[in-house]
Parts: C-alpha cells; sequence; structure tokens
C-alpha cells in the first residue's frame, strides 16, 4: 500500500509515541500528560497550539501559503476506565484505566501527519490538529463546539477517523449518511418497601420488581419498534441491596439505548418511561426514569465523504475503499462537529490476522501500530489534495 514515503521513515517513531500514550492511559477530561505530550511535539515542529478547550483538548494550527481554506482533522485522547488483560510491555501503566478503543493509535496517526505537514509544507491554506478529549460518554467534542470551537477556528469541513477491528488492514471506509447511532443513557430508580428478608410478605421488594422492569423492556425492541428500524436497549448495571439478609429499599438500573432515526430516538424513550413505571405500579412500587440524550448520529455529509473516498484511494487503492456499509450503532461525538461544520468520520481497517483483529473495549484490545503509517499518510493526502497549490481561494 503506498504509504507516503516520508511517514514510512518515521512508522517506528510513531509506534514510540503511541506505546507511550498506551502505557499511560488517562480516562476522560483528565488527559493532562496526554496533551502535554501532544502540545510539546506540535511546538516542536512549529505548530501553533492552542489549549483549553474543554479542559485537556487543544488544536494544532499550521499555515502555508496565502489561502483562507482551512480544514480540520480531529483525534480523540481518552482511555476508558477499565483494567488491562495485556502483558506486553507497553501495557497500561495506570491502574484501572486503558485505552482499548484505539485513541492512543488515533492520536499518534494525527501527530504524523502534523509532522510530515510541517516538514514539507505542500499546501495552501490552513490545517487545524483538533485533539480532542472525552469521547467515551463525557462529550468532549460537544464541550469543545460549545467553547467556540469553529468559531475560534472556521473550518471549511472538519473530518474524524477511528480504527476498525473488523475490517482488514488497508481498507478504509467513507460512506454518505449515518454512519453512528444516537447514544443515549437512562436511570430507573425503583422505589420499594425494604424489610427483613425472612418476612417478604411485609415489604416490597425493588429487587423482583427491578427483574419484572428488566424483562419488560426487552419487549420494546422485540415488539414495539418496527423490525426495518434499529434500536438497541440495554440494561448494563443492576445495584440494590447491601447485605444478604435484608430487603432492599431501592433498586437502580442503568442502561443505554441506540437509535439511527429521531422518531424511533422519542418512542423508545417514551415506551421506556411508560414501561418502567407502570411495570413498577403493578408491583406497588413507584419507578423514576431518568432519560438523558447523549450523542446524535454521525451524519457524513455527501461532499466531505467523497474528498475523503479520493484521498483513501490515494493511499489503500480505490478497490479497498468501502462506499456502502450499514451504520454501526455505537456513540461518536464527533457528530457535535459534523453537525455544526459539514464532515465526514471515516474508519480505518487494522485487522491482520489475529493481530489487531480484537474488539474495541475489550481488556485485550490494543491497536496495530501497522495501520499508523496508512492513517497518517490519508491524513496528508487529505490535506494535500483539499489545500492544494494554485486552487481557486
Amino acid at each position: 500500500m503506498p504509504v507516503l514515503n516520508r511517514i514510512a521513515d518515521f512508522a517506528a517513531e510513531m509506534t514510540e509515541w503511541r506505546r507511550d500514550l498506551h502505557a499511560h492511559p488517562e480516562p476522560g477530561l483528565q488527559e493532562h500528560r496526554t496533551s502535554d505530550v501532544v502540545a510539546g511535539k506540535l511546538r516542536e515542529w512549529g505548530i501553533e497550539v492552542t489549549r483549553g478547550l474543554a479542559g485537556t483538548g487543544l488544536v494544532g494550527t499550521l499555515r502555508a501559503g496565502t489561502s483562507g481554506r482551512a480544514i480540520g482533522i480531529r483525534a480523540d485522547m481518552d482511555a476508558l476506565e477499565m483494567t488491562e488483560a495485556n502483558d506486553f510491555p507497553h501495557r497500561s501503566q495506570t491502574p484501572g484505566a486503558m485505552h482499548a478503543c484505539g485513541h492512543d493509535g488515533h492520536t499518534a496517526m494525527l501527530l504524523g501527519a502534523a509532522k510530515y505537514l510541517a516538514e514539507t509544507r505542500n499546501f495552501d491554506g490552513i490545517v487545524h490538529f483538533i485533539f480532542q478529549p472525552a469521547e467515551e460518554g463525557l462529550g468532549g467534542g460537544r464541550i469543545m463546539v460549545e467553547e467556540g470551537l469553529f468559531e475560534r477556528f472556521p473550518c471549511d469541513a472538519v473530518y474524524g477517523a477511528h480504527n476498525d477491528p473488523l475490517l482488514p488492514l488497508g481498507t478504509m471506509v467513507a460512506v454518505e449518511g449515518s454512519v453512528s447511532a444516537a447514544s443515549d443513557r437512562f436511570w430507573i430508580r425503583i422505589a420499594g418497601k425494604g424489610g427483613h428478608a425472612a418476612r417478604p410478605h411485609l415489604s416490597i421488594d425493588p429487587v423482583v420488581v427491578g427483574a419484572h422492569v428488566v424483562l419488560a423492556l426487552q419487549s420494546i425492541v422485540a415488539r414495539r419498534v418496527d423490525p426495518i428500524n434499529s434500536a438497541v436497549l440495554s440494561i448494563t448495571q443492576f445495584h440494590a441491596g447491601s447485605t444478604g439478609n435484608v430487603i432492599p429499599q431501592e433498586a437502580v438500573l442503568n442502561g443505554t439505548v441506540r437509535t439511527l432515526r429521531p422518531e424511533v430516538q422519542d418512542e423508545v424513550q417514551r415506551l421506556l418511561t411508560d414501561m418502567a413505571t407502570a411495570t413498577a405500579a403493578a408491583h406497588g412500587a413507584e419507578a423514576v426514569v431518568d432519560y438523558i440524550r447523549g450523542y446524535p448520529p454521525v451524519i457524513n455529509a455527501a461532499d466531505p465523504t467523497e474528498r475523503a473516498a479520493r484521498a483513501a484511494a490515494r493511499i489503500v487503492g480505490a478497490d479497498k475503499v468501502i462506499r456502502s456499509r450499514p451504520p454501526s450503532m455505537g456513540g461518536e461525538d464527533f457528530s457535535f462537529m459534523a453537525l455544526k461544520v459539514p464532515g465526514c468520520f471515516v474508519r480505518i481497517g487494522q485487522a491482520d490476522g489475529a493481530k489487531g483483529s480484537t474488539a474495541v473495549h475489550n481488556p485485550a484490545y490494543d491497536f496495530n501500530d501497522a495501520a499508523l503509517p496508512i492513517g497518517a499518510s490519508f491524513w496528508a493526502t487529505l490535506v494535500e489534495q483539499e489545500l492544494a497549490r494554485n486552487q481557486n481561494s
């Protein structure tokens, strides 16, 4: 695959950056070391750095020529709050945190593109390298946009990327339209009547009520949502009680809803609230639902998607650029940027046999370093293509 020669020259250096970040993971809005590392490298290469967006976020700005055209390229930097199961030398040194989604790789790829573009400056315009914190549930993308990201750093288009362990190394995805789902969270607090576990008839057991609520909610997607529409409703936590001989006073359920269409999102929220409260009431308990709208769906605009596909084809070949693929039901806060500025979110394959094929959010996950020069070359090629010299500004 024709990665750029200069980027291939420092691929080993990118691997060192990536593995250092992997060994020092930081959860959302706590990426202080990561931000320092990124800012230090950008400044070393003569790139202007602005820090403080969303706390630990930063933007590197590189100018060449005289054109006012501008492009934004975004990488996420945060890790997940989970314990790593790998035992290689660059495994996490931070208890309870690991890069299980490849954000270390995303950051290293964008740094690689920044290094190359700072050296070559073979473009005419402005590049904003957006290093975003807190993608994993805390909405760092939303915060950056709300704090004036695109007012301070105007962009004609914005691009993002994610590694994909389901796709072979050397392939990329650029698909127009919805590519990632809306991601909502909910909490259901069930108030019962606590008492002695030996006298359940004198209590209203919120554990039993909660179990009925869990089962009832599974019928929403199975029986109330049109099968041609996509929806996911998952209960991921069930908390109740403090000891073995006491029926607790309260149980709390926590979970997520993923949808692709706004009307389905509205309907699932309504059904979830109605079904949880009615089920609890039928057992003499009370349920209070706290439903929080999270990330909107990522919707790739037509023109940026075509441009991204063109650049990807120059790196991996047109036959390796996937142009049609079902959307992911995962959430992604690049959506907030793509709602503000025309954007495209691409996928970069990283599976090479057993290497790079472990699913994200798995304690045994690791980014495939062989994808680093591909991603960096794609970003650099996209910039040189979109900000080509001798174009009308």
